[in-house]
């Protein structure tokens, strides 16, 4: 049942109506009554990632603008150092970033895309632990004077659990005093937005593992979080219901994105796919789990057969990773070329990354590495299957790895899993592994755990 307090905030802002996420449309969302600008009028947009995540999970996002004609020299993602949150926001943490520490590195990246594009004000574009920030930002960082939209996919802005005695003092506590504070009411309306920012939450109807009543994603079974599936809504924005869709899928799948791109513009977008370019030219960074650059790696490409993984030729590009973390550009055959990176990373060993075809350039096309863990003794190969955008449903997608259907470790029911990890035994040479999610298919080869070697199928889609 709909929370008193959401059920109020839906009755005194816009909302839409469900969007059926196979039908790839967006909801009907009134125009503003400004004419929608032109294309050399469109603001900068800031893509704000969440929890542990790092601006790869962008890039599908930044090619479906750039295919309805927003300018890409227009289109900015950063990686957050220590991108995962506090245990205790108050506390220090190794390799852990404060709710304040994520607001001062969002506010020192849109000055300098304002200095660099010109722009008096930009769109913030969050999913997750992103919004928080975005929302701490605006509030309380001097944003208010430079954003002039926002859209937040998933972000749990209620808290993903409001337990008394429970992690109060963590960013994603529903009772800390930051999450308090960021809800207090503004405004004659009481809003929980910030004045003179329009705002967009795109939200899951109950299939987003972070806006669950029951505490399953959270180590909790059984126990009430008491926040509801209409958790990531605000009074004062315009919120959209986007049905099945999981957590990651409310900012990265093309119903968001048809959702943002009508909110941002007042019109349907023309396409929620990509438009194809002939030759892509790819770049990204090789990063570990803190974002930090993988200094002295080696990347090498190597074109593959997609149907078994195995290598057409030599490489066609090599490159031993700088400070930056950047380990092209590479100019890629084309659109329908498959392509295996290694990523060799000392204190990682060797991961053998198989991606499918890409449809445009891109510049988030981050690699990182897959280590060889104490459950892996024993196993001749390790093959991990992985969806960065999106996680693994077994009621709602068609899926496949290696045979196996669903893939191991995936639940039967709910949408919490975006990984699975195959350990074969027996030895013998290397075979082909094949991992299937819907209409991708991705082939690699298996490598020997006992070198260090471990073998990545990751899902564009």
């Amino acid at each position: 049942m709909q929370s008193r307090r959401t059920f109020i905030a839906m009755a005194a802002t816009t909302t839409c109506a469900t969007v059926a996420t196979a039908m790839l449309t967006a909801c009907a969302i009134a125009p503003a009554p400004d004419a929608p600008p032109t294309l050399a009028e469109r603001p900068p947009i800031v893509f704000v990632h969440g929890n542990g995540d790092s601006a790869a999970l962008w890039q599908t996002t930044i090619w479906r603008f750039e295919s309805n004609g927003w300018p890409a020299e227009r289109l900015f993602a950063f990686d957050q150092p220590n991108p995962l949150a506090r245990d205790d926001d108050a506390v220090a943490q190794p390799g852990r970033s404060s709710t304040g520490e994520s607001a001062a590195f969002l506010k020192a990246n849109v000055e300098q895309v304002l200095k660099a594009t010109g722009a008096s004000k930009v769109v913030l574009i969050g999913n997750s632990r992103g919004g928080n920030t975005i929302r701490n930002y605006v509030q309380n960082g001097g944003g208010a004077a430079v954003v002039s939209q926002v859209a937040l996919g998933g972000n749990p802005a209620h808290g993903i659990w409001a337990v008394k005695g429970f992690r109060e003092n963590n960013e994603f506590s529903g009772l800390s005093g930051f999450m308090q504070q960021l809800n207090a009411p503004k405004g004659p309306n009481g809003d929980e937005v910030t004045p003179g920012v329009k705002w967009l939450t795109l939200r899951s109807d109950n299939n987003d593992k972070y806006a669950q009543p029951d505490g399953v994603w959270i180590g909790a079974p059984g126990k009430p979080t008491n926040i509801g599936f209409d958790g990531p809504a605000l009074k004062g924005a315009t919120n959209v219901v986007l049905p099945r869709v999981d957590h990651r899928e409310t900012s990265f799948s093309p119903a968001a994105f048809a959702a943002t791109w009508q909110f941002l513009t007042g019109q349907a977008p023309r396409t929620t796919s990509f438009v194809s370019q002939g030759s892509p030219v790819l770049d990204g960074r090789a990063i570990g789990a803190e974002n930090q650059s993988l200094t002295g790696a080696t990347v090498t490409v190597y074109a593959v057969d997609p149907a078994t993984g195995a290598r057409l030729g030599e490489a066609v590009h090599s490159k031993v990773v700088g400070a930056d973390g950047r380990w092209g550009p590479f100019n890629a055959y084309n659109i329908t070329t498959s392509y295996e990176f290694v990523l060799a990373a000392p204190g990682f060993g060797t991961t053998h990354i198989y991606r499918s075809p890409f449809p445009r350039s891109g510049n988030f096309v981050h690699l990182k590495p897959e280590r060889i863990v104490a459950a892996d003794n024993g196993a001749s190969s390790v093959v991990v299957f992985t969806r960065p955008r999106g996680y693994f449903d077994a009621q709602r997608d068609t899926m496949r790895f290696d045979g196996k259907s669903p893939p191991p470790g995936v639940p039967p029911q709910g949408a919490g899993v975006a990984t699975s990890r195959l350990r074969l035994e027996g030895g013998g040479g290397p075979r082909a592994v094949t991992g299937e999610f819907n209409r991708e298919r991705v082939t690699g080869l298996t490598w020997p755990a006992a070198s260090e070697h471990t073998t990545v199928l990751e899902l564009t889609y």
